[in-house]
């Protein structure tokens, strides 16, 4: 296979319990992450990795293929590892199960880019920020990049900063989207980095890479996504999934 999708969907959420299968529109979350990255043209297999029964089992009920995993992984990509450990792909993509607004062509962005560049080994993406509220929320996270769109560093602060006698308008904030991409090979060397010193500061697990010298390629996206960490993020995002059924 050239490329797998897999949602790690852990039931027991530190900020907000069983959120994996908490209703919206009628539907839990799992469900809408699924059917979507489901529309992927370049996914061969999608599958979702859990620990709990209860996931497992109303994961089959909507028709998911479902791996149950170890409850001693401490992250997803631990439990990614396990499933794809005995699998012949070239490319697996991370999908957040906590993001029910996810486009199906943000998954083929990222896939793309890993299977068209060998010298690519992990991708994800980023999205241009519109309100300046956003930019100075530390729960949004902002990634600067260089000039071939290869990360210079994820922050929670608002990135670039604008020094107050600085000449140059206002730059362009991105807001990073946590969807990833990795060749095989290199899932299994990040699963094995140890965490880094910016990565305890900022909480940004991503930071390790970079500090171990490792580049992530960023593809800039036009569509959005909510993650959900609260029950308030869910309200949300029901509110936007009623304004876009409305628009039909």
């Amino acid at each position: 296979m050239d490329v797998i999708g897999v949602i790690p969907a852990r039931y027991s959420s530190t900020r907000f319990a069983g959120k994996v299968l908490a209703d919206i529109l009628g539907k839990p979350m799992l469900q809408h992450v699924w059917e979507r990255s489901k529309k992927s043209l370049l996914l061969d297999d999608l599958i979702i990795a859990c620990d709990e029964d209860k996931v497992a089992e109303k994961a089959r009920e909507f028709g998911a293929k479902v791996v149950m995993t170890s409850k001693g992984h401490v992250c997803g990509t631990d439990r990614i590892a396990e499933v794809v450990n005995p699998l012949d792909v070239k490319v697996i993509i991370n999908i957040q199960a906590d993001e029910p607004l996810i486009h199906p062509s943000m998954i083929d962005s990222v896939a793309q880019a890993l299977l068209g560049n060998k010298s690519i080994s992990m991708a994800t993406l980023m999205k241009k920020i519109e309100s300046h509220e956003l930019i100075k929320d530390p729960n949004i996270v902002k990634v600067v990049v260089d000039m071939n769109n290869f990360a210079l560093y994820f922050s929670r602060a608002a990135i670039p900063f604008r020094a107050a006698n600085s000449d140059i308008a206002l730059p362009a904030y991105y807001k990073h989207i946590g969807l990833y991409g990795y060749t095989k090979d290199f899932l299994f060397i990040y699963k094995n980095l140890a965490p880094s010193n910016l990565e305890r500061i900022e909480k940004l697990e991503q930071l390790r890479v970079l500090e171990e010298g490792y580049r992530i390629k960023v593809i800039e996206t036009k569509y959005d996504s909510i993650g959900v960490d609260t029950p308030e993020d869910l309200e949300k995002v029901e509110e936007y999934l009623k304004a876009e059924t409305e628009k039909k």
